[in-house]
């Protein structure tokens, strides 16, 4: 139980990384807040309803995160269901499948509005309230693709250096406020995203690897199980592949 008495959010929990993440935290005990757009509110419901029928606690809320406004909301919806926000995880993201040059304006507004943005706004409000109130713990949610370079999803892999270096420096600006944050880096995990996307796509992910087959969800939640808790508490500014060795290869 190593979030045993604590409350927090993920975002992007309607299903793929996010809903494994959330049911990895509230089987460690924590008190979750599972948030999603509106529109996804089917699932959302659903990865709640899965946490509750295994004994955790749960509750949906929805959240826009390119909404400063509703991000802010998020956190003081943590507080206002369980008392606290000891934690926050920053995952909902968005990929679009295109050679460089062919990206189009509209798709580089969408893909840096939900993951470059969408995170600034979450971890604003977050550490906001955490360095006024004693602390907490933040894992973003990146990529391998915050750490090499990804065919065909060029302006994802931007955004996704953009978050390991916005971890970096909010790591050092609140480490003396008790705030720690870090990030995650998963490669091939099952998800419809990556499920559904072209097959010399996700062969190239797992070609590499170590470890020739998808991850699980609740694989990356265990690491962000682990780096929210105590057991990391001299931990930060850290960004952790969770990637079947794919970094690794050549």
């Amino acid at each position: 139980m190593l979030l045993e008495g604590r409350a927090g959010v993920v975002t992007g929990a309607a299903g793929g990384i996010g809903r494994g993440i959330a049911l990895v935290l509230a089987s460690e005990g924590a008190s979750v807040i599972v948030s999603d757009l509106d529109r996804s509110r089917e699932g959302a419901e659903e990865t709640v309803a899965i946490i509750e029928s295994k004994g955790g606690t749960a509750s949906f809320c929805a959240c826009d995160v390119t909404s400063a406004e509703e991000s802010s909301a998020l956190v003081e919806s943590s507080i206002a269901m369980y008392g606290a926000l000891d934690f926050a995880v920053n995952n909902a993201g968005v990929a679009v499948h295109k050679p460089f040059a062919e990206m189009s304006d509209r798709d580089y507004q969408l893909v840096t509005d939900v993951n470059l943005k969408g995170t600034f706004l979450g971890m604003r409000a977050q550490i906001q309230h955490m360095a006024a109130h004693g602390g907490g713990s933040i894992v973003n949610v990146a990529s391998v693709a915050g750490l090499v370079a990804v065919r065909n999803i060029g302006v994802y892999t931007a955004t996704k250096h953009a978050v390991l270096g916005m971890t970096k420096n909010a790591a050092m600006e609140y480490g003396e406020s008790g705030v720690r944050v870090n990030a995650v880096c998963p490669n091939a995990i099952r998800t419809p995203l990556l499920e559904g996307s072209p097959e010399d796509f996700t062969r190239a992910l797992i070609e590499p690897q170590a470890i020739k087959r998808f991850g699980e969800p609740e694989e990356v939640g265990n690491a962000v199980a682990w780096l929210l808790s105590d057991k990391a508490g001299y931990i930060t500014g850290v960004a952790l592949p969770v990637d079947g060795g794919y970094l690794t290869g050549p």
